[in-house]
Order: C-alpha cells, then structure tokens, then sequence
C-alpha cells in the first residue's frame, strides 16, 4: 500500500514474519535461563549489546547494558560498537533504534507480540486518508506533530508533510517549532500529552479531540476550527490513573509528592505535585532525600525499578494494587531473550526489526527537526 508517496502497510502485516518462542523455551526454569542468558552474552561479548526499557520486568533488565526511555535507548545503541542491538521494548521502539543506528547494525526484537497499542491506534494508512479530509477542510498550513511512540512510517509521513517527531520532554518545543510554521498542530497519536502540552502554552482554548472514525463526533471542518487537533489515541496503562489514586495514596501517605507521566489525563496532571517523562520520574527519585514519599503514576514495573534502586526513598504506586503493567511491553518474556541470544551465538538472527530505506530517511528527517529544537 502506499501513503504519502512510500510503500508502507498496517503493523498487523508488516511484521507478520517475525517468530514465536521455539517449544524448546517454554518451559525453562528461571535458574536454567539465567544461567544460559549470561553463557550467551560471555560468548558474544561486544558483538552485542542489550537494551532494557524503564517498563520491562526485572528479568529483563538485569541483563540490559542500558536502561531508559525509548529514545535514549536508541541513542546508546547508536553510540555502541555492537553488531547486534536486542531491544527489550516494543516495535515502535526497536524502529527508531534502527533509523538511527548504523547500516552495520542488526536491531531485534525478541517477541513478536510486544506491539504497543498506542502506536497502532495512528497508522500512517489512516493518518494519511484523515489527513486528506482535514487539509481540504482549510486553506491554513497545518504542521503534523508525532510522538516518538509511534511507527517508523508515521514518522516518515510528518517529515513529508513538514512536520516532527516528539518525546515527552520536549512535546511543547514541538509545538512552537510547528507555529513558527503554520497554523495548526495535529498531534498524535496520543490525545492527552496534546491536551497537557498544549495547557503547559496556554492553548487549552485551541482544542480539539479528534476521531475520524467517529461518525457523530467532530467533523474536520469543525476540528480546523482549532489551533490544536488532538488524534484519538491514548496509552493504555496511563489513562488508567484518576483523581481518586492521587487523593487516595495522600490520605495514607499526608507528605507524599505525586509525580506521574504526561500521557496521564489532563485532570490527574492538575492535581499531581511533578509531571514528567520517565527520566524525569527517575531524576526525581534519585535526588530525593532519604525518607521522602513519592508516588509514581506510571507502568508498575519502573516503580518496583526504583523501590530497589533507592531502598532509602519511600516509593509507591500511585495506584496501589490497581497498578498494571503493559501488556505489550509484557511479550518480552525472558525466555525469549534466551533464544535470541543463543540463535546469536550460533549464527543465526531472528525477529530483525528493518525498516525500510526511504521510510527509514524520512523518519530521520523527522527526528532531526525534533534535534533541531
């Protein structure tokens, strides 16, 4: 299929060549595959190196040279000097690695399955067919604004529509890179990092949601009518938080600060104490004096990170027990990286992640207006 002048396709039949798990895997003992896990990557030595987002499970990242955010990851993987990146995230993220790391470089995916649903919530199939409704419904320059958190192809199409990439720290320098150069802002494909971005600039007047799918919701010659066009998308794991968490986690803990992502809803932003990329949710830890409270609204498995990392920090969920993980990040399992690497070492790559050439440029050009700001 094509959009916006490249080849690209639905996720769902992109990757539809990657591997599941060999029967050999299923059943191995955690012991057995750590033990398997640490012989491989002695075996493989520099040739190799081993990404761990803040959200895998600790199984994950007790093996990971690197451990961050998305694209930070990506950036270690392009400053290393390894043949093969293994990226414990999900595709999206295993996308830029290789946009952004040297042709040399083979960057793999262990499961097939951690694909994340936010990302395939803005196709750049369907953002191109929207985005046809929405330009012709105005004569005024709309800038197309992605966040990191979505496909390869998306990227690619925002860069030919004049756009960018973002990240979670730097989504409201993106959004004045794009006044400077038109009118309006789609952003996407997540709505609540819009609205909080745009509130943060003093937009929250210039709004937007905006489903295209939606046959009684807002039409695109009424959301033109706005500065600020907000695609119907949303993580999964951060439109879980309320209000009620955060009133909740200070009833039990009065002199807790409450720090959560910005993909959280626009109200439980207002009411947290910080809000903040996951960086900026592990800075926050990290300088804390001992003894403090903070309660973290983000995936579970970066709290349960940062209770081991700084035992003298008082860190909870800010949910409690409600808190769940990411199912996508999830498919990651252990086992899975115990096959990789061992294929590795016999010579053999599985579930290589490449992006195609001309999308590949394109994103760059994409994430090299984000650098530019």
């Amino acid at each position: 299929m094509e959009t916006a002048g490249f080849e690209t396709d639905l996720s769902l039949f992109k990757y539809d060549n990657l591997e599941q798990l060999p029967p050999a895997y299923r059943e191995l003992g955690a012991d057995e595959r750590t033990e398997r896990i640490e012989a491989a990557l002695e075996e493989l030595g520099d040739d190799v190196v081993v990404l761990g987002h803040n959200y895998q499970r600790r199984e994950i990242v007790e093996h990971a040279d690197f451990i961050g955010d998305s694209y930070q990851l990506s950036k270690e993987a392009a400053a290393a000097d390894a043949d093969y990146v293994i990226f414990g995230g999900v595709t999206f993220m295993a996308e830029s690695a290789d946009i952004i790391t040297d042709d040399s470089q083979s960057v793999i995916l262990p499961s097939m399955e951690a694909s994340c649903p936010m990302a395939g919530m803005a196709e750049a199939l369907q953002v191109d067919t929207a985005w046809a409704e929405l330009t012709a419904a105005t004569d005024e320059e709309i800038v197309p604004i992605t966040y990191m958190n979505s496909y390869a192809d998306l990227k690619a199409f925002c860069a030919q529509q004049g756009g960018l990439v973002c990240t979670s720290s730097n989504a409201h320098e993106a959004f004045e890179y794009a006044f400077e150069r038109g009118d309006k802002v789609l952003f996407l494909p997540d709505k609540h990092l819009g609205e909080n971005t745009a509130h943060r600039l003093g937009l929250e007047d210039e709004i937007v949601d905006w489903d295209p799918w939606d046959p009684d919701g807002t039409t695109a010659a009424e959301a033109v009518d706005n500065d600020v066009i907000l695609w119907e998308g949303y993580c999964q794991v951060h439109e879980r938080f309320r209000e009620a968490h955060i009133d909740q986690v200070r009833k039990e803990h009065p002199d807790a600060n409450v720090i959560v992502h910005p993909e959280c809803r626009r109200e439980v932003v207002e009411a947290a104490d910080v809000s903040g990329s996951t960086a900026t949710i592990c800075e926050k830890v990290a300088e804390a004096d001992p003894g403090d409270t903070w309660a973290i609204g983000t995936e579970i498995h970066l709290t349960h990170h940062l209770q081991r990392w700084h035992p003298e920090v008082n860190v909870v969920p800010l949910c409690g027990d409600a808190c769940m993980d990411c199912n996508a990040m999830r498919q990651i399992d252990p086992n899975y990286l115990a096959w990789v690497l061992e294929e590795l070492v016999e010579g053999r790559e599985r579930n290589v992640i490449e992006v195609a050439p001309e999308e590949k440029e394109l994103a760059q050009v994409a994430l090299d207006r984000m650098l530019e700001i």
